[in-house]
């Protein structure tokens, strides 16, 4: 994989400061302090004179600075503001996308090839954004996004070929990403060349999804798969208005209404956009438009949010200073939405705690802070590998901790190595819940007498009925077929289940996996509690399994049956050495 795209990227130092002063008119030369979920932000330079800084507390931030003007976060006033700012560099160079308001890149080759190189680009772009908007801005050029935003803080144009040596000396907290840096500092990995520096595989192992992406970034490569193909033509959604849109609440509408278009549209590709071009067409037929892109997956709506900020942005022409309108000439007549970077839905799918970043890290910080409190058992999550009993293939891990099956042979990936095989496995559909312990039962026939099972896997008779925390009755009178054992232990290893008697064959009304849940025996083996006897209406099996019977000490012989009771439910049976166990219920 080759060194990524030159990329020139502009910042705007401090930029929701500047926007409540651009917006709401808050002077940002005083100490201004942008607040989100009651931790700063953002702060103007004369609150970081009197000691303020991001990620402080409201009371903390108000107590070292008396006079400190708090501003809440708002991304629409943000977005709104930039928009003068993306519009000045596009008049200089073309190709302009919106990273997230108060930055913006576009592609170094071209802007440098006709305006005399890259630094000349960088200062011409730089006095345009000033002279057109009264905005001060840094630019840095490195290959790649994340290399040209570090870039960027330190104004600083990085040689051909000198990224990975750039960001070998930038610390770990350059990342963004709290939680990890913090884990690598007390690992001994302090910069970003240390961890570069560590195998791929071991980090995506350790620190998961996350931490690969983080380690790509590192190591100079781009934070986006190249294998980035262009849409289909059909995935262009557009909105031809009855009447110019010229007010910000009919704009946000509309936005909502294509947005959702567009989101269902990609949804019945299986795909996903990461950037979205906005086109809006005038009454005057003056043509406007603006990429944003986005690290991550783009709901509807998060393709709503970047709509209506850009249309609010067009409409009420926010800029600070200048004489040159802003705003178009007309109403709008045509929207129009440009899905870009499209990627297969499966590579950007959310975890449980939604997109990477501050959710995905609040979550680890929770987690993390309940373990502390009560234990690391206290918070598990399951594994799963390989065994022949839905108890043998789920692993319970704490979490933070490597996520290895107990056994081998779990789930493979269609590129991934073999695994070992397991015979006598139970057939999908696998239960939905798994009993940390399982319960007596008996199985009684028509007749009332107890079902046992033979050596060879006989049924003294079909399955009748099934009572839950019962012992059976003991049978009276009844003597096992010559050559069978009447106690219940599974079949030896020289009885396969292939030439089990014709009484063994799996019932045509076997269970099925979408059998209703929360029935009445099913909830009750969830309690713990006693089932007097319910119709058993369907079964099917038996599943031998004779498990380490080299070693007598831990060798286990048993029979699994599945069965569908009269009142819905499903569940798992299984008879070792002459007692049914319920082991685990199907949903």
């Amino acid at each position: 994989m080759g060194e990524p795209v030159r990329t020139l990227l502009l910042w705007c130092p401090d930029w929701p400061v500047l926007a409540a002063e651009i917006v709401d008119g808050v002077p940002a030369t005083g100490p201004v302090a942008v607040l989100h979920a009651n931790r700063v932000i953002a702060c103007s330079e004369r609150a970081r004179a009197e000691g303020v800084r991001r990620g402080l507390r409201r009371r903390e931030a108000q107590g070292r600075c008396s006079g400190l003007t708090v501003v809440d976060h708002d991304p629409g006033r943000d977005a709104r503001a930039f928009e003068p700012v993306v519009a000045a560099v596009e008049e200089v160079a073309v190709g302009v996308e919106v990273i997230r308001p108060g930055a913006c890149a576009l592609a170094a080759r071209g802007p440098s090839r006709y305006l005399g190189g890259e630094e000349a680009a960088a200062e011409r772009i730089v006095e345009h954004v000033a002279l057109s908007c009264a905005v001060e801005s840094q630019i840095g050029v490195a290959a790649g996004v994340f290399a040209a935003g570090l870039a960027a803080r330190e104004g600083r144009i990085v040689p051909p070929g000198g990224t990975p040596e750039f960001l070998a000396g930038q610390p770990v907290e350059a990342l963004g990403r709290s939680v990890l840096a913090d884990l690598l500092r007390r690992l001994g990995v302090r910069t970003l060349g240390d961890f570069a520096a560590l195998p791929a595989g071991d980090v995506l192992a350790r620190f998961g999804f996350d931490g690969a992406q983080a380690h790509r970034l590192a190591a100079g490569r781009d934070d986006r798969p190249l294998a980035v193909r262009r849409p289909p033509v059909d995935l262009t959604v557009t909105a031809d208005l009855d009447e110019p849109i010229d007010r910000i609440d009919v704009a946000a509408f509309a936005a909502r209404t294509l947005a959702e278009q567009l989101h269902e549209r990609l949804a019945g590709h299986g795909l996903a956009c990461t950037r979205l071009g906005i086109e809006a067409v005038t009454a005057h037929g003056q043509e406007l438009h603006r990429v944003w892109r986005h690290d991550g997956l783009l709901t509807a709506a998060a393709i709503a949010d970047r709509v209506r900020w850009q249309l609010d942005g067009w409409l009420s022409g926010a800029r600070r200073g200048g004489d040159r309108p802003a705003r178009p000439t007309a109403g709008i007549i045509r929207l129009r939405l440009l899905p870009d970077g499209v990627l297969a839905q499966a590579g950007l799918q959310p975890g449980l705690w939604g997109e990477t970043g501050a959710e995905r890290e609040r979550a680890h910080r929770a987690l993390s802070r309940v373990q502390g409190l009560l234990g690391p058992e206290a918070v598990v999550t399951a594994v799963l590998g390989g065994g022949r009993s839905p108890a043998d293939q789920t692993r319970l891990v704490p979490w933070g901790d490597e996520r290895l099956p107990a056994r081998p042979g779990g789930r493979r990936a269609s590129a991934g190595p073999a695994v070992p095989s397991w015979p006598g496995r139970l057939p999908p559909p696998s239960p939905a819940v798994v009993l940390p312990t399982p319960l007596a039962a008996s199985v009684l026939d028509a007749t009332g007498a107890p079902v046992v099972v033979s050596a060879r896997l006989a049924m003294s008779a079909p399955p009748a009925r099934l009572s839950i925390g019962t012992m059976p009755p003991q049978p009276t009178g009844s003597t096992p077929a010559p050559g069978s054992a009447p106690s219940a232990t599974a079949p030896s290893a020289t009885a396969p289940s292939a030439t089990a008697p014709s009484a063994t064959a799996p019932s045509a009304t076997a269970p099925s996996a979408t059998a209703p849940s929360a029935t009445a025996a099913s909830a009750t083996a969830l309690r713990g509690g006693t089932v007097a006897s319910v119709e058993i209406v369907g079964w099917a099996g038996p599943w031998p399994v004779d498990e380490r019977w080299w070693a007598p000490a831990e060798a286990r012989r048993r029979a699994r049956f599945q069965v569908r009771l009269a009142d819905g439910s499903a569940l798992l049976l299984a008879v070792e050495s002459g007692q049914w166990l319920v082991e685990a219920i199907y949903d």
